[in-house]
């Protein structure tokens, strides 16, 4: 299990993007070198961990909650066959691309190490908008790549580090529920009856992710299994 690459991207003015400034950091490459990961501060407020990498919308992204977003080499060259086109490490707007994972079925608190500090913990999946589907250029995409189920997982930085392309990932701790990165997506996004069994993960869960699912579950009657 390693990193293959860790990708960078600077704010760019496109047409595609409903952010209030006009500007997307999704266009990520890969980064030569050592590269800072730090927690970069409440949601709204912080935008990336990544040292060099921009995040144009504070509304939506980055936060402590959002710092790090990774996604399976593995899972891109699926998607590569379903697209007929190729799809470069960090073509998902991903900072991480990783080799020998399952990242999206990582669950929610699951902690990894990468490199020889930089201790991460899983919190929720990618959630698919606007500027993904832009960037992307592909008609439906928002819809297909929530049919699919194979979001990647953000992270919370919980020890910082300095991270390369080629560093191992360890994985430090697994939870004993089973609340799945892919698990908690279908949740969200199609399958909301699921949400009361995400509260099974506690305080790892994304704070966004688990007032919702309270507030389903105080609705409905339902609660964690």
């Amino acid at each position: 299990m390693k990193l293959l690459s860790v990708n960078l991207g600077r704010s760019e003015a496109v047409p595609y993007t409903d952010a209030p400034s006009g500007r997307t950091g999704i266009a990520k490459r890969p980064a030569a070198g050592p590269i800072k990961v730090s927690a970069p501060g409440p949601k709204g407020v912080g935008g990336s961990g990544l040292a060099g990498d921009s995040v144009s919308d504070l509304r939506h992204h980055g936060g402590d909650d959002q710092a790090v977003y990774a996604y399976a080499r593995e899972d891109l060259d699926a998607w590569e066959r379903t697209l007929g086109r190729p799809l470069p490490d960090g073509s998902f707007g991903e900072n991480l691309t990783t080799s020998g994972i399952d990242v999206s079925g990582a669950k929610i608190g699951e902690r990894w190490r990468i490199g020889s500090g930089l201790v991460l913990e899983v919190t929720s999946g990618r959630i698919p908008c606007r500027t993904f589907q832009g960037h992307l250029g592909e008609r439906g995409w928002v819809k297909r790549f929530t049919r699919e189920g194979v979001p990647g997982a953000y992270f919370r930085v919980i020890e910082p580090g300095e991270i390369k392309a080629g560093d191992a990932v360890e994985i430090l701790h697994r939870p004993a529920h089973e609340v799945t990165v892919a698990l908690q997506f279908r949740a969200v996004m199609t399958e909301n009856t699921l949400l009361p069994r995400l509260l099974d993960a506690g305080d790892a869960l994304h704070p966004e992710v688990a007032e919702r699912a309270r507030t389903y579950a105080a609705r409905s009657g339902a609660g964690a299994s």
